[in-house]
């Protein structure tokens, strides 16, 4: 079987970022991933530095693809179902053929889903492309002032979620999904925000082209918005990460600390299975820092090609890296 230097599993901005690093590090970096990076939902985005003007999601992972492969990294499609540490190394299934991949170190950048709210795919997605259902209000608050802004998902996560989009507009309403859970403090500061809170149930979703209308239980006419953020969670893709052993935190990511290493020899994570902000300007630290951390612990157990044999110098703030001259960590 063939063994590779390093495999990414996932094709977001994290595991692409992860990729350019290796092959500039001349190393043999495969990515596999199953064509479902959230990235690639992205009408377009504003917060990616360099793109003043936006750059819509696959366009952006395309250029990334295109990127890393230029310096020698393999990107394929297909589904990793299973991961195990062995021999030295990790051993990655695939689904259907059950094909499996050899690797000596490996980062895990698989993503995570939204929790969506119940729309079919199609209507779903072309409300996500018609920019009235956003699920990131830190990526696309800004292109919201002064419109009307509904939030769906009346808990303490919904209740902050509107509170943070009460910075680009006065016209706030939040409704719950099936049930209000709203404690009496997160009633409190909303009412003090200005924020019109419903408490009776959403029982239709209706996006019209240009707004997005929801009726209420018990209401005769629909609420109607210029765009809806559902806050309703989401799930991280941390499966193989389970598999390797690895635990996880109250929020069901990977600890802050594991682009820089983890509890298993070799395995490194990046992107949003990671504890922190989910945000492609993360996503691409954490590949770098992953791709750097693989490369230097690779580095360790190879003999030396020159009289000395340093890693990549890091220098990471916090203390989190004492090896800023050059030595491998």
């Amino acid at each position: 079987m063939d063994q590779w230097d390093c495999i990414i599993v996932g094709a977001g901005p994290a595991g692409l970022s992860a990729a350019l690093y290796l092959a500039r590090f001349r190393r043999r970096v495969l990515v596999v991933h199953d064509g479902r990076s959230r990235a690639l939902r992205i009408p377009v985005t504003h917060n990616v530095p360099g793109f003043p003007d936006g750059v819509e999601g696959p366009a952006l992972v395309a250029r990334m693809t295109r990127h890393a492969e230029r310096y020698g990294a393999v990107v394929r499609e297909g589904e990793v179902v299973q991961a195990a540490a062995g021999g030295p190394g990790f051993i990655l299934t695939l689904a259907g053929s059950r094909e499996q991949l050899r690797a000596r170190s490996l980062v895990l950048a698989t993503g995570l889903y939204m929790e969506q709210v119940p729309l079919d795919d199609g209507v779903h997605e072309a409300a996500i492309g018609a920019g009235i259902l956003r699920y990131c209000p830190v990526c696309d608050g800004y292109e919201h002032i002064d419109e009307r802004i509904g939030v769906i998902g009346s808990d303490g996560h919904g209740a902050n979620e509107a509170l943070f989009l009460r910075r680009f507009s006065a016209d706030i309403t939040l409704v719950p999904l099936n049930s209000s859970e709203l404690d009496p403090r997160d009633r409190t500061r909303l009412q003090r925000a200005g924020i019109a809170v419903v408490d009776r149930p959403v029982i239709h979703h209706a996006p019209r082209g240009d707004c997005y209308q929801v009726q209420i239980e018990g209401d005769e006419a629909p609420l109607s918005f210029d765009v809806v953020y559902p806050a309703l969670g989401v799930r991280q893709r941390v499966e193989l990460a389970v598999m390797l052993g690895l635990e996880l935190g109250e929020e069901g990511t990977t600890h802050a600390r594991s682009p820089l290493g983890t509890d298993v020899p070799g395995l490194y994570c990046a992107g949003d299975i990671v504890e922190g902000l989910d945000q492609i300007s993360v996503a691409m630290g954490h590949g770098a820092l992953a791709a750097t951390r693989a490369h230097n612990w690779l580095r360790e157990r190879e003999p030396p090609t020159f009289d000395t044999a340093p890693g990549v110098p890091e220098r990471v703030k916090g203390g989190l890296d004492q090896h800023a001259t050059g030595e491998p960590p």
